[in-house]
């Protein structure tokens, strides 16, 4: 059975084939998708999504780039993550790659959202983009549960972030031709601190890169930590799995 940390099946990408999709991936194996929002507006329209489907669960947030277009509202947020298909405080998070957002403004928004994480004993699914050094002084001072999406460290940072009690989101990336770190980081830290995930519909894995992603496209990447560590396939889903069920309590 196949867990999907994080996707997004709100995106406009899926159109009004969400119903038909969702019927072929639960057919496929998928299990459990977690869809993150990006604003609270969006948190909304998200926890309608997964009212709809019950394999999907909701995390709730703003994403870097959204922290200057609306007002920080906590009690909001908390309101929201009181909903019983939500499951973790996200898409968070630092993107100093794009620029959407000043970095004085999502270091500030984010920080106010991990404070609620830890305040409700929630996981945070964390988004770090061209943003190590203040990414992991941030989660070393908060020290929240969960999980740094796609992760795109170095293996150094890996290991702090693991000891650290958070786990390693494992996407597409990791099959790309030109990937060379991240294969390091799958080899040096142990399955029982990654998960999987897609972000669909974005980060298709090969051999559909560049083509619109979905959940049960996992098993390239899971084939792929297989062959990295040299264990059967059935024992990184697994794990992974677990480890899933673990940080998010499904």
């Amino acid at each position: 059975m196949i867990i999907d940390t994080h996707a997004h099946y709100d995106d406009r990408y899926f159109g009004e084939d969400i119903s038909a999709l969702m019927a072929q991936m639960s057919q496929t194996g998928v299990e459990k998708i977690i869809t993150c929002s990006i604003n609270l507006q969006n948190s909304e329209e998200v926890i309608s999504l997964c009212e709809q489907y019950d394999m999907l669960y909701a995390a709730v947030g703003i994403y870097p780039h959204e922290t200057e277009k609306y007002e920080f509202n906590a009690d909001k947020l908390k309101s929201l993550a009181a909903h019983k298909k939500v499951v973790a405080i996200g898409e968070i998070g630092l993107d100093y790659y794009y620029y959407g957002a000043s970095k004085e403004s999502q270091i500030n928004i984010v920080k106010k959202q991990i404070e609620i994480a830890n305040e409700l004993d929630m996981p945070i699914s964390f988004h770090d983009r061209e943003a190590h050094a203040d990414t992991l002084q941030i989660l070393k001072e908060y020290k929240p549960k969960g999980v740094v999406h796609c992760f795109s460290g170095s293996v150094e940072m890996a290991k702090e972030i693991v000891k650290l009690g958070m786990y390693l989101g494992i996407g597409g990336a990791l099959t790309f031709k030109k990937a060379r770190v991240l294969p390091e980081v799958v080899k040096e830290i142990p399955l029982e601190n990654l998960v999987l995930e897609t972000d669909a519909p974005y980060m298709a894995p090969a051999p559909y890169r560049g083509k619109q992603n979905r959940s049960d496209y996992i098993r390239f990447i899971a084939e792929k930590i297989a062959e990295i560590k040299e264990i059967p396939v059935e024992q990184v889903y697994s794990v992974t799995n677990q480890n899933a069920k673990d940080i998010f309590k499904f």
